[in-house]
């Protein structure tokens, strides 16, 4: 795994020290602050496969969470401030997010499609306007609801995440999809989660 100087692959096991569990999942708290707030997002990349691998028995490691946002910076700022609520700090490169929080820097973030990261208790989650191939309007009617800790998750659909991945064409995305093309495949197969009420 990113042996011979090549970019790092998801493996399929977690390390051991990230499986010593320390409480609620801080992506929980995270998660119910965006639900609470009315925020439209859907978990992406390699921590958007995990939610279809976890019945599977199957799951990739990770350094991330990637959440898609819509171009709406009302939307934006709300999940900001949900993350925040949560104990994550913003940041924007690598910069502390500029303050005032307000409808004036949520136009400006979106327009450039920037990313934002919120970073806290050992955990990263970029904030992102941009999905490979997609715009949020192609993905979200697709989307499906995963439970966790109790909290509705909407995860893009393993088929767009894929595609989305091939489109990108980075080194390690197609990386990622040759070495796990058949467990890909088989999750493929495989329903889960449910549709959006």
């Amino acid at each position: 795994m990113g042996l011979g100087g090549g970019p790092p692959v998801p493996g399929l096991l977690r390390p051991l020290e990230r499986l010593i569990l320390t409480g609620p999942d801080p992506f929980s708290r995270l998660a119910a602050g965006l639900e609470r707030s009315g925020v439209r997002y859907v978990v992406i990349g390699i921590a958007g496969v995990n939610h279809y691998a976890q019945s599977a028995g199957i799951v990739f490691t990770t350094e991330d969470r990637d959440l898609f946002l819509p171009l709406d910076p009302g939307n934006a700022l709300k999940a900001w401030r949900a993350a925040l609520d949560a104990g994550f700090g913003l940041w924007s490169g690598d910069e502390p997010l500029g303050r005032p929080l307000d409808e004036v820097l949520a136009e400006q973030v979106v327009s450039r499609r920037a990313l934002v990261r919120a970073e806290g208790h050992g955990v990263v989650v970029d904030l992102s306007f941009v999905m490979a191939a997609f715009s949020f309007d192609d993905v979200w009617p697709r989307r499906r609801i995963f439970k966790v800790d109790g909290i509705d998750v909407p995860v893009a659909s393993l088929k767009d995440i894929v595609a989305s991945k091939a489109a990108a064409g980075r080194p390690k995305d197609r990386l990622f999809l040759a070495t796990h093309e058949d467990g890909l495949r088989q999750l493929g197969r495989r329903r889960r989660g449910r549709p959006p009420k």
